[in-house]
């Protein structure tokens, strides 16, 4: 069945926007979901889709509620990479083992925001039991600089569309097509392709500081809720199309995510509680 219509969480940003106007273009209908319960005639839409973060997708996206699926890599990927494709060490773990730290590390959620990815003088600088969850995995990993860093939106191993979003040590967004870097970035990703990625996935990378000309995988997000920077949208909505489906048009070789608490998506509970919610 092909998709019909895109849903969107409450909060307005310039991605769904633009993934919007994309999929009106194709004849698609485009409604916003005003809460974070979806509403009885929304629920099991036929041919639906979703852009929204990770906890409003946890909240909506299963059953009882839209029945999508949602790809995403597995929480884990960036630690099981080859050295050769992330140029750092990078550890799987818990975040009550990270806080045991005694050293400098860049700590963060693999697939969330559930605290700040960034570099902790130690483990005793992350937030503690009463905002995190002992359990929570967390990617731990030395300490990196990276003089320029792409975003790329994935479909079967391709890359579809893709932007440049920092240099120089600030935000500089333009899209790839434009970047002289253009073929390295292509040639880089093609090498990801057995890597054991989703089939519709964002993935980041960037070339390391200080004169290397070895490129490095940044770290895996959802299409379902990465931005786009200068992407274009019509591309970007194929990926998001084939990461957020109805559950009956997900395969035994690529199933959906699990429930949320069986991810350690950390701080659901909490975030439904608190007022000021956003994606």
């Amino acid at each position: 069945m092909s998709i019909r219509t895109l849903l969107l969480s409450p909060r307005v940003t310039a991605t769904g926007q633009a993934l919007a106007d994309a999929a009106r273009r194709r004849g698609m209908h485009v409604e916003t979901l005003r809460d974070w319960r979806v509403p009885d005639e929304w629920r099991g839409t036929p041919g639906a889709t979703l852009y929204a973060g990770p906890l409003f997708a946890d909240a909506v996206a299963g059953e009882p509620g839209l029945g999508l699926g949602l790809l995403e890599a597995p929480p884990d990927w960036l630690a099981q990479l080859p050295y050769q494709l992330t140029s750092r060490k990078i550890e799987f773990s818990t975040v009550a083992e990270a806080r045991q730290l005694r050293r400098p590390a860049f700590v963060k959620p693999p697939n969330d925001k559930s605290f700040p990815a960034r570099v902790y003088p130690d483990g005793s600088r992350l937030p503690g039991p009463d905002a995190v969850d002992d359990d929570t995995p967390v990617l731990v990993s030395d300490i990196m600089a990276f003089a320029v860093e792409y975003r790329l939106f994935l479909l079967d191993g391709e890359v579809r569309t893709g932007s440049r979003y920092f240099a120089r040590g600030e935000l500089d967004v333009a899209p790839l097509d434009e970047d002289p870097r253009k073929d390295e970035v292509l040639a880089f990703a093609a090498g990801l392709a057995e890597a054991g990625l989703p089939s519709a996935v964002v993935v980041d990378v960037g070339l390391p500081a200080g004169g290397t000309s070895r490129w490095a995988v940044v770290e895996a997000n959802a299409a379902w809720a990465s931005g786009h920077y200068a992407f274009d949208p019509h591309a970007a909505l194929d990926v998001v199309l084939r990461a957020a489906r109805p559950v009956a048009e997900c395969t035994a070789a690529e199933p959906p995510l699990p429930a949320p608490a069986a991810r350690g998506r950390t701080g659901l509970r909490r975030a439904l509680g608190v007022a000021g919610r956003s994606v």
